[in-house]
Order: structure tokens, then C-alpha cells, then sequence
């Protein structure tokens, strides 16, 4: 059973009458465990499709699923409690809460669902390396190893889908590689399906699904 599916998904935005067509009929599939990326420079809709897929915005048209949920059919308490419970996000920054330990910052997805698990926050430390910086402050942190955390923090709850945006895009290229790498292979290990947008094709050489956006479609690449 497809984790994701979007079906033939448009946006237009209008801004003094004018009508910009961002997204023309965007469809795809991810099976669990399945690793995609989406490629594209800035301002080619990149983050509008990943918002669309998470359920942030609403598409103009088209349908988006989540394990055969409809995504844009549910109310808003019942796509908030679905997303805590399937979806994994991660961003270019990493969005940790300056007043939480590493530990509690990777658990904060178990307080929003109600499954508090300390000694999964600690086994997810540990495969991302820090398990010796649990009890830190994340401005102790250098930026690779906050966004490690939110990596940790992302997979928490088990995800069956995990999106990604730019999630590397403020790192140097060593440390990019290499959260890149742990992401991918974590989700793998999980079961997640996750779904990457960048810009960086050097990146994603080993992903299992490479796609372009042009003009607001997506072409395998």
C-alpha cells in the first residue's frame, strides 16, 4: 500500500489579478521504506509541493492521500492528530526549542501525541551519535549536530512518511553529506518513506526515485 499518493495536484496563486500557475498537475507515489527526491532551484515550487503533501496548504486541485486517508477531506483536529501520528517533517532549520535538553527536544513529538517513550529519544540519540550531548542545550550544539537532532526528533514517532526540505541547505558540504546519509539511512531502517526536495543533485546520487521540477511538473530524472 502506497504511504503517499498525490494525484495530478495544481496551484495557482493570484496577486494583483495576475494568476500564477505554480504547480501543473504534480502526481506521485512512495512505498514504504522508499526513498525519493525531488530536484529544482529556487523558486520552481519545490516548497509549495512539500506543503501541499503535508497538508500545510490546499492544493487549487487535485487530491492528496496518506495510507488512503484523503488528506484535504479530514477536518483540521482530525489532519493535526493524523500528522502526529504519520508524518515526520524536517526543514533547513532545524526548529529545536532553545529551553529543551537535546533528549527533551527529540521526545516533543510524544508530548503532542500523548506517547511519551524516553528510552526511544535515547535510542534514536545514540544512532545519530549524541548520545553524550542528551542532556545539552541545543545552543551547545554545532549546526550539524542540531539538525542530527532533527532527525531524531522527525523519526521519533515512527513515521510512515517523512518529508524533507532542504534539510540540509544550511550546512557546509561535509556535514550536509553526512545528515543527509544518516536521514536516508535511519527512514530506511524505520520503514519510513521519505521524500526529499533540494537543490543540490550532488546529494541525492543514491536515492531511489530522482525527479525534477520544470514549469510545475514533475519529470523522472
Amino acid at each position: 500500500m502506497a504511504v503517499l499518493r498525490a494525484i495530478d495536484l495544481h496551484r495557482t496563486f493570484y496577486s494583483a489579478g495576475e494568476a500564477l500557475r505554480v504547480l501543473k498537475g504534480v502526481t506521485l507515489a512512495l512505498e514504504p521504506a522508499q526513498v525519493a527526491a525531488v530536484l529544482g532551484p529556487s523558486g520552481s515550487g519545490k516548497s509549495t509541493l512539500l506543503h501541499l503533501l503535508a497538508g500545510l496548504e490546499r492544493p487549487s486541485s487535485g487530491e492528496v492521500y496518506w495510507l488512503k486517508q484523503p488528506v484535504h477531506a479530514l477536518s483540521q483536529e482530525m489532519l493535526a492528530a493524523l500528522r502526529a501520528k504519520h508524518l515526520g517533517l524536517v526543514f533547513q532549520q532545524h526548529y529545536l526549542l532553545a529551553d529543551l535538553s537535546v533528549h527533551d527536544n527529540v521526545m516533543l513529538p510524544g508530548r503532542i501525541s500523548g506517547q511519551l517513550d524516553p528510552e526511544r529519544a535515547s535510542s534514536l540519540l545514540w544512532q545519530v551519535g549524541l548520545q553524550d550531548r542528551a542532556h545539552y542545550l541545543p545552543n551547545k550544539l554545532s549546526g550539524g549536530e542540531r539538525q542530527r537532532v532533527a532527525v531524531a526528533r522527525a523519526l521519533y514517532n515512527r513515521p510512515a512518511l517523512l518529508l524533507a526540505d532542504e534539510p540540509t541547505g544550511s550546512l557546509d558540504r561535509h556535514n550536509a553529506r553526512a545528515v543527509f546519509q544518516l536521514l536516508v539511512t535511519l527512514a530506511r531502517h524505520e520503514g519510513s518513506a521519505v521524500l526529499l526536495v533540494t537543490h543540490d543533485e550532488g546529494l541525492v546520487s543514491d536515492v531511489d526515485e530522482r525527479y525534477h521540477l520544470l514549469d510545475g511538473q514533475l519529470v523522472a530524472a
